[in-house]
């Protein structure tokens, strides 16, 4: 793996690799990289996102490169390209990014370091889709007869795209729910009423409303959402005993999934996170030897 852009760049094999190996570095098998200069470049508000990516990259050994874009010449009005450049040319060896804008790693062709995608616009979240498909392969076992629903804005959702792609690739069958208004027609999915499904599915997973990537704020109340499409206490005890309940965070409490719902036994919310830390060292891992 010589950078991480899109689930696609990922063959199902090469997908297959990455959990593996991250479950290897959770049971203790972890590398170390001294000599390694990562920083991390955030365009966009994170918390889940970029300090897991701090924390595997410390765990890793890496030396960490402070960079905040409010303090960068990015005010300035440097680009993008520009800005990597410097980094790259100063010894940095990996660099992490998220960015509005989708594919912005095309204008990144002249770098000659790799660059992991930490989520471009409503583009592509490669490292969550990983850190999801690792938490429910621990889980099940296997992609192949899953059945997954995916709820909420999928229009501007760029974990939705991900995860669809990966998810299908390795066989899982995978539906989502959607206001009209957030229904992605670029995405080949079934749309179907939450209710019709919930009985049935392996994986419920549920989307933040994203009110930043709107024109304008939803029309829906918090109950009007939550009762049309998100996750209550009735649609619960209708999942099967096995299933799980997945939310890629911040979560929006009493939105898509009820507040008492967050930590109820089903729910892998805060395994995810804790996935994410281990799925996001076998990225790094990979990238620098494949680089090297």
């Amino acid at each position: 793996m010589r950078h991480l852009h899109s689930i696609t760049d990922l063959s199902n094999e090469a997908i297959m690799t990455t959990i593996e190996r991250a479950i290897d570095i959770k049971n203790g098998n972890v590398a170390n990289f001294p000599e390694i200069y990562a920083a991390n470049l955030f365009f966009e508000n994170s918390t889940r996102t970029k300090c897991s990516f701090e924390v595997a990259e410390r765990k890793l050994g890496m030396q960490v490169i402070p960079f905040e874009t409010s303090t960068s010449s990015v005010t300035k009005g440097e680009s993008l390209y520009d800005t990597c450049k410097t980094l790259e040319s100063i010894g940095c060896n990996v660099l992490v990014i998220r960015h509005p804008e989708n594919d912005y790693y095309k204008q990144l062709d002249g770098l000659n370091i790799p660059i992991v995608n930490g989520g471009d616009g409503s583009g592509q979240h490669p490292t969550q889709c990983l850190l999801d498909l690792m938490t429910i392969y621990e889980e099940f076992g296997k992609f192949d007869g899953l059945k997954v629903v995916i709820c909420g804005d999928i229009l501007n959702s760029r974990v939705a795209r991900s995860n669809y792609d990966a998810l299908t690739r390795l066989g899982a069958e995978v539906k989502f729910v959607a206001p009209d208004a957030w229904i992605d027609k670029s995405i080949p999915a079934d749309y179907v009423n939450i209710d019709d499904v919930i009985e049935e599915v392996d994986v419920c997973m549920l989307l933040r409303v994203q009110h930043e990537r709107h024109d304008k704020a939803s029309s829906f109340t918090k109950e009007e959402y939550n009762n049309r499409f998100g996750l209550n206490q009735a649609r619960y005890d209708k999942l099967k005993d096995n299933a799980i309940i997945l939310h890629p965070a911040p979560v929006n409490r009493d939105v898509e999934i009820a507040s008492e719902l967050v930590e109820a036994p089903k729910a892998r919310i805060f395994k995810q996170m804790e996935n994410g830390v281990y799925t996001r060292m076998s990225v790094l891992s990979q990238v620098i030897e494949g680089n090297q």
